[in-house]
């Protein structure tokens, strides 16, 4: 199942407000390491639905599961019909060696997590994304 919070309870969707007086939002994800491929067509119309009818311009995605896997890959996707979105995926952990198939060029550290004990990075990470978010995709 994919669901969303409606932003116009959050108090930061209330002070944020593009030139012309339209909401930019934002959104983020929490989904299963080991998620279906069938809920790829559901969780593309949930995207497009957050950037047509809902004004959100920009994703934070996590890095692990499968779940992550297939929102980053639909963001790339978007980003080509929808060229006013962004999206970073969210690292908790700063990469490791660099190998030829890793592509890092669309990720991001959240300031603040190189203080984070490693045990605890995923949970810090997740809390920053939310703290983030007008918007919660799961």
């Amino acid at each position: 199942m994919v669901c969303y919070t409606d932003a116009k309870y959050c108090p930061r969707y209330w002070s944020t407000f593009a030139l012309e007086g339209e909401i930019m939002a934002n959104c983020t994800f929490f989904g299963h390491r080991d998620c279906p491929e069938t809920i790829k067509p559901k969780l593309r119309a949930v995207l497009v639905d957050l950037i047509s009818n809902h004004g959100v311009d920009m994703f934070y995605v996590g890095h692990q599961g499968q779940f992550d896997a297939y929102v980053r890959s639909e963001l790339k996707k978007l980003k080509q019909e929808y060229p006013q979105i962004n999206y970073a995926v969210v690292l908790a952990y700063m990469p490791g060696k660099k190998t030829e198939y890793d592509d890092y060029s669309d990720t991001m550290l959240p300031e603040g997590i190189e203080s984070v004990h490693p045990h605890y990075a995923i949970s810090w990470r997740n809390n920053w994304m939310l703290k983030q978010c007008d918007y919660v995709v799961t």
